[in-house]
This record gives structure tokens, C-alpha cells and sequence, in this order.
């Protein structure tokens, strides 16, 4: 016996069920959020939104699956095409299609959950630091995996500290002028160092002399090599 295909109808009622979710759990939180007022918004029995998801646990977990299932099809995207357009490319598309959904994601966040989404773009961003590590001489200062993560969490905190950060530039970050001023911010900061890999060197023999150990020479034997071989060119 074949099951039967689901009906137009019927996923048009999930997905107006998801998007009420995302908006009430962004604005009000999850605990404060009832199924009845998910789905009063969707415009469904709150039988309905039982019958598609059974809880609101289940309801919210869907959530961060369909924002997760958005960034890796534009991170897929993106590494198909050219690397070097497609991070800007991709930082694009990525705020468009969250737009909507970052009152759910500084929330969700800042309590704690939404561990779906924040795992996904870890591991894109490890994906990103292997294509632009293939030539790096000197050796990363820590694990890719730790990097990617707060990488993240740096990236993550725009939406998060989406007042502060209006307040300050005069403009609201959501807006086209305040989206323009962020990607143009964080381009003159991705390529423009804070600091030379002498400095780096440097840091790096403090932070072994803080706990204690001797620097790895072979550590700091490649710092200096690259710094070197950075003066030279």
C-alpha cells in the first residue's frame, strides 16, 4: 500500500505554522508563546499545529532546522561559484534570506537554543578556513574548529546587538544604507590586519611565558619565517 502524497493545502498550513512559530518565539520568547496564538497568526486550529508537529518543543526544533536548511543551500551556493565573490556574495544573500527571522535568532541565541543553526554555520566556516588555508605558511594559533566557532559567535553578535549598533552609526542596521555600512565595515576589516605577524609572534611567546611554558619553537621558527618572507615581498 502506497501512502498517499501529502496535500498542497495541508504544507501550505506547515509553513504558515513555522513562520507564526519564528515570529512569536522572537518576539515574546518560547515560554510566554502559546500554540493558540502560532496558530491564531497562521490562521489553523490549534489542533492543527498538534497535528503537524505534536508540541511546541517539536514546533520550535523545526524552526531552527528550516533556518539551518537556508544557510547551507546558500553556502552551497556560494562554493559553486567563485570563491573570492562568493563570500561577499554569500554574506549577502545570507543577511536577505535571515532578514525576517533575527528577532527569532538573537533570542533564540541568547537563551541558549537554536543549536542547529549555530553547529551548521561552524561548519561551514570550517569549510571556508580549509579553502583559504591551502598556502598558509605560518601555523594557525589554534584548532580551525575552535576558530570557526567564534567566527561565528563574533558574526552572530550583529543581529544580537542589532540596537547597540544602530544607536552608534546613527542607522538602523536593518535598513538598505545600515546593511550597506555593515558589509562595507566588515570587508575593510577582513582584509585589512590589526595586526603584523612580528606582533603575533610576539603575543604568542606571552601567552606561553603567562602559562608558564616555553614557547614551541617550531611555532614561533614559522611566525618569524613568514614575517620574513612578508618584508622580502
Amino acid at each position: 500500500m502506497t501512502t498517499p502524497a501529502p496535500d498542497s493545502e495541508d504544507l501550505t498550513a506547515r509553513a504558515r505554522i513555522r513562520d507564526a512559530a519564528l515570529r512569536h518565539f522572537g518576539e515574546h520568547g518560547f515560554e510566554r508563546t502559546t500554540l493558540k496564538e502560532i496558530a491564531d497568526t497562521a490562521g489553523v486550529s490549534a489542533g492543527l499545529v498538534r497535528h503537524h508537529f505534536g508540541s511546541k518543543q517539536a514546533l520550535r526544533e523545526e524552526c531552527d532546522a528550516y533556518l539551518a536548511k537556508i544557510l547551507r543551500r546558500l553556502n552551497d551556493q556560494a562554493r559553486a561559484g567563485d570563491v573570492s565573490a562568493a563570500d561577499v556574495n554569500y554574506v549577502a544573500l545570507s543577511r536577505a534570506a535571515l532578514g525576517p527571522y533575527q528577532p527569532y535568532l538573537a533570542r533564540a541565541l541568547t537563551e541558549g537554543w537554536a543549536a542547529p543553526v549555530f553547529d551548521s554555520m561552524v561548519e561551514m566556516g570550517e569549510q571556508w578556513l580549509a579553502e583559504a588555508e591551502r598556502d598558509r605558511l605560518d601555523p594557525p594559533l589554534a584548532d580551525r574548529r575552535v576558530r570557526a566557532a567564534i567566527g561565528v559567535a563574533m558574526a552572530l553578535a550583529v543581529p544580537i546587538l542589532h540596537r547597540q549598533l544602530s544607536r552608534t552609526i546613527g542607522v538602523d542596521l536593518i535598513s538598505p544604507e545600515g546593511d550597506d555600512l555593515l558589509a562595507r565595515a566588515l570587508l575593510d576589516i577582513r582584509s585589512h590586519p590589526m595586526l603584523t605577524p612580528e606582533q603575533a609572534a610576539a603575543a604568542v611567546d606571552a601567552l606561553d611565558r603567562h602559562r608558564g611554558s616555553a614557547p614551541s619553537p617550531e611555532r614561533v621558527a614559522a611566525l618569524r619565517t613568514h614575517a620574513e618572507e612578508k618584508d622580502d615581498a
